[in-house]
């Protein structure tokens, strides 16, 4: 039998309509209609690790380029300390807590720029604004945005979702199998979707069904993701 060689390298790009929102709705509408040329304002994405902010903030920039906006993706910890906000831009920073003191000092200047550059700010942490170590003007800005908690999933939801997902793709995975998935993977969305898109890769090469064996060979080569 040929060896299946799995091709997890490329995953699908993050977008709005391969994240599982669950009770997120309101936040993901929020985050669809920032990416829109024009819009402006700012948002704070708060959740646990795992809970796809940095799917949803990845999701946004390429939402804006694909309608024509200019945007920007930046780890809070590279963004550079001359950091200029374009005219009209979507500026999105990740993981905000891990900004050094000169990072704080761009993207607080980046909040006081926003208005007469006609830009809007997402900013995404793991905690509430007050909670974050971070400069005090800086905390202060961020608590002045529109602030949304990424909710987890229950599990009877993750159920569900990725059900609907697999079937959505006549992927033919069975109850059983989805519960397998659950209890022995990881508990993020981000990794159990990746695990969907990959069995589906891999359902479609060997043009078979979806087995345990399969599903398990697939999780144990995402496990160091």
């Amino acid at each position: 039998m040929r060896q299946l060689t799995l091709n997890l390298a490329s995953p699908a790009p993050p977008a709005f309509d391969n994240f599982i929102s669950g009770t997120n709705l309101e936040a993901c509408a929020q985050l669809a209609a920032l990416a829109m040329p024009g819009a402006r304002g700012t948002l704070y994405l708060w959740g646990a690790g795992g809970s796809g902010r940095s799917h949803l903030l990845a999701a946004t920039v390429s939402a804006a380029l694909a309608a024509g906006r200019p945007a920007q993706y930046w780890p809070a910890a590279d963004l550079a300390p001359d950091f200029a906000l374009p005219a009209e831009c979507l500026l999105a920073v990740d993981d905000v807590e891990r900004a050094p003191p000169a990072a704080q000092i761009a993207l607080f200047r980046a909040y006081n720029d926003a208005p007469a550059a006609a830009a809007a700010l997402l900013v995404a942490g793991p905690a509430p604004p007050l909670q974050l170590a971070l400069r005090e003007d800086l905390r202060t800005r961020i608590g002045q945005a529109l602030v949304y908690e990424l909710q987890p999933l229950s599990d009877a939801d993750k159920f569900t979702a990725l059900m609907e997902l697999a079937h959505s793709r006549d992927i033919p995975v069975t109850p059983d199998q989805m519960q397998y998935l659950l209890t022995h993977g990881r508990r993020d969305i981000p990794w159990l979707v990746g695990v969907i898109d990959a069995l589906d890769a891999a359902t479609l090469e060997r043009k078979r069904p979806v087995t345990i064996a399969l599903l398990r060979e697939i999780m144990q080569a995402r496990a160091p993701d």
